[in-house]
């Protein structure tokens, strides 16, 4: 992707920051994207950011994906959240026949989701001479699956002689069973709900197969660590939340005055110390997370990243939610009782934030593994 084409991406993400903001009740209370709004954020290339050059996609950098979650994240973080699922749904596109993939992406910007946790298997089996696989499983943390025309899982694929491997099986939303079990305290509007298939058949077409993948190995996009694809959005949308919290406060401060007080918030030294706090603390997590990125995504133009740069990556994130966590719940509280208002980002930045931080790609695992990595305990570290 061109520096012009990231820009307008970044530009484009601007550009839906206020309505997000305006409309955070509304996609709350509807728990799951508005259509036209997925369409729209669709419209921009939101949704083709993982997605390989030559398979409609733009094979975006991880850094330009994470800002432009970051900026989205600022409006809303369910949005935020459904683009990324979205966006990391096509990186797998590579390991589609392409002629399966010209299939789905008969609408350019078509709206995908999915599930990467192998949660499902998939068996070997021919119909009417077709071959195929019989598929069955149920993946949770569904977001954005109500908006999308396609919707994946990662499945076992288990061949007769040969070991089992992890692919992704692309679904119809129609041959799925999608519960209304996403009610939660945040990330409401993600619309984050199980599904399931109970023995539906896919031709071999629509479940992605390694030795396609492999003809792409020396892409950068594909010698980037995957996990930390996956989970970079997640601190970069979470930095945008904080972000959006310091600057409610600061709207806050100058116009309520508090109880007892003849003067305005601004004044009060101890929420002086308190913003200024925030924002360094927020500021260093930020370039220590893409400081990280830039630097290992460098190193795929030419090299195999290794253990040690995923180690960087991943606890980069990991130190970016943290953060992002102490920052939300202090603005939350300086902003005294007008934080706790449905109309207040604050209260719903607190509540999409910890929801956040209970996914497996950001839990306190991800630390441990990495301190096993540091004392020499574990030398591959496969969760990383």
């Amino acid at each position: 992707m061109t520096a012009v084409a990231a820009e307008q991406l970044l530009n484009d993400a601007h550009g839906f920051v206020e309505e997000l903001r305006l409309r955070g009740r509304e996609i709350d209370e509807h728990r799951q994207l508005p259509q036209e709004l997925a369409e729209r954020l669709a419209a921009r290339g939101f949704y083709r950011m993982c997605g390989p050059e030559g398979l409609g996609g733009t094979e975006t950098g991880p850094a330009t994906m994470a800002r432009v979650c970051e900026i989205l994240g600022t409006g809303n973080g369910s949005a935020a959240w459904c683009v990324f699922i979205g966006a990391t749904s096509q990186y797998t596109f590579v390991g589609l026949d392409p002629q399966q993939v010209a299939t789905m992406l008969k609408n350019p910007n078509v709206i995908t989701s999915g599930v990467f946790a192998a949660s499902g298997s998939a068996a070997p089996e021919s119909r009417s001479g077709t071959e195929g696989y019989l598929v069955n499983g149920s993946w949770t943390w569904g977001s954005g699956c109500h908006n999308a025309a396609w919707i994946s899982g990662g499945v076992v694929v288990r061949k007769p002689g040969q070991d089992p491997y992890d692919a992704r099986a692309y679904f119809e939303p129609s041959e799925l069973d999608i519960e209304d079990n996403w009610h939660t305290s945040g990330l409401r509007g993600s619309g984050s709900s199980t599904y399931s298939a109970r023995g539906v058949w896919l031709p071999t077409s629509r479940v992605t197969d390694p030795l396609r993948r492999s003809e792409h190995a020396d892409h950068p996009l594909y010698r980037f660590p995957l996990f930390a694809m996956l989970c970079i959005p997640i601190g970069a949308i979470t930095l945008g939340m904080a972000q959006s919290s310091i600057d409610e406060v600061l709207h806050i401060a100058a116009e309520k005055t508090p109880t007892g007080s003849r003067r305005t918030l601004a004044h009060r030294s101890s929420l002086h110390r308190d913003v200024a706090q925030a924002d360094t603390r927020l500021r260093a997590a930020r370039s220590l997370l893409y400081s990280t990125i830039d630097q290992v995504w460098e190193l795929t133009h030419t090299e195999q990243p290794t253990v040690e740069h995923r180690r960087l990556l991943r606890t980069a994130v990991v130190h970016a939610v943290d953060t992002a966590v102490e920052v939300i719940d202090r603005m939350y509280t300086v902003a005294g009782g007008t934080s706790v208002f449905d109309e207040s980002g604050l209260q719903r930045n607190l509540r999409d934030v910890h929801v956040a931080t209970q996914h497996m790609m950001v839990a306190e695992p991800v630390m441990e593994l990495a301190g096993r990595v540091m004392l020499g305990l574990d030398d591959s570290a496969p969760g990383l």
